[in-house]
């Protein structure tokens, strides 16, 4: 939904095969996508889109990290701690488990790409108060680019990740400033690096910004 299925759009216009994960196999993805069954917080969902994309393209060029889950407001004291294990296991854990299943496929070929959607929000620079379990999530997302980059940029993997803004989405509310197509622009823009492009970056409106 949202700033996810608005890159999945964006990509197949370009041309690519996009595997849109979904949590249902009722759930809409936009047209001219393959739809799959992906709930990331379950590691065998993760294990059979590894083993259905190798058979049936053999090859993966870019994993986009966008699945999030958020609840905003409380201190840390206030927290659930059930709030706090769902956010985690689906904002971190998720992409954790999705890098240790597709990064193989990606660094069959030079110029495997991982964007990871975060948020500034997630900063170290900007960690104010509020929304522990969201805000320890992104930046544990951003800390999971970085590690890539450290772990797998000399086999040609270009890992960085991204703010989209603040959206209009379920998880951003009406009163957001961005539409959805500007939220996905940065995004779609970093899943066309070539090898070469910079890598271990967080980025914003296609700028640099501190982690």
């Amino acid at each position: 939904r949202g700033i996810g299925a608005q890159i999945a759009r964006n990509l197949n216009d370009l041309g690519a095969t996009v595997y849109a994960g979904a949590r249902s196999m009722n759930a809409e993805v936009p047209d001219g996508c393959e739809k799959v069954l992906l709930d990331v917080t379950q590691e065998g969902d993760i294990d059979a889109i590894a083993d259905g994309v190798f058979s049936e393209v053999g090859r993966l060029d870019i994993i986009v990290n966008n699945a999030g889950i958020g609840e905003f407001g409380d201190d840390i004291v206030a927290e659930p701690p059930s709030r706090i294990d769902r956010t985690l296991a689906t904002n971190l854990r998720g992409p954790m488990l999705v890098c240790k299943h597709l990064v193989p496929l990606l660094v069959q070929q030079d110029g495997g790409r991982v964007v990871n959607v975060s948020s500034g929000m997630g900063q170290l620079s900007e960690m104010d108060g509020g929304s522990p379990a969201y805000r320890v999530s992104k930046a544990g997302l951003n800390g999971l680019t970085t590690y890539l980059h450290g772990e797998y940029n000399e086999q040609g993997l270009m890992a960085n990740a991204v703010c989209p803004g603040w959206v209009r989405t379920d998880l951003g509310g009406e009163e957001a400033e961005r539409s959805v197509e500007k939220g996905a622009e940065t995004p779609t823009w970093l899943c066309r690096f070539t090898p070469g492009n910079p890598s271990g970056d967080f980025w914003r409106d296609k700028e640099r910004i501190d982690w």
